[in-house]
């Protein structure tokens, strides 16, 4: 599991237990709720941040030594 997925999880555990103790209504549950969806968001972010590697890239990853994947500097 993810670093932030973690993350996600311990926000959970603690919104629910701040709600339980102080209420649904009350500032400390909905401030915890908000913890959880901005990191939520995050995570969201970041999966959207990172473009799919064609083919190609993925073959020169496995294959780095391969005429297809040299890199000629001018």
């Amino acid at each position: 599991m993810s670093d932030i997925q973690e993350k996600i999880e311990d926000e959970l555990k603690q919104a629910r237990a701040a709600c339980d103790v102080s209420g649904s209504n009350s500032p400390e549950c909905a401030a915890a709720w908000d913890a959880v969806e901005e990191l939520q968001s995050e995570a969201a972010h970041q999966r959207q941040a990172k473009p799919k590697k064609n083919s190609l890239e993925i073959y020169c990853d496995d294959n780095p030594e391969a005429a297809e994947c040299r890199i000629y500097e001018d």
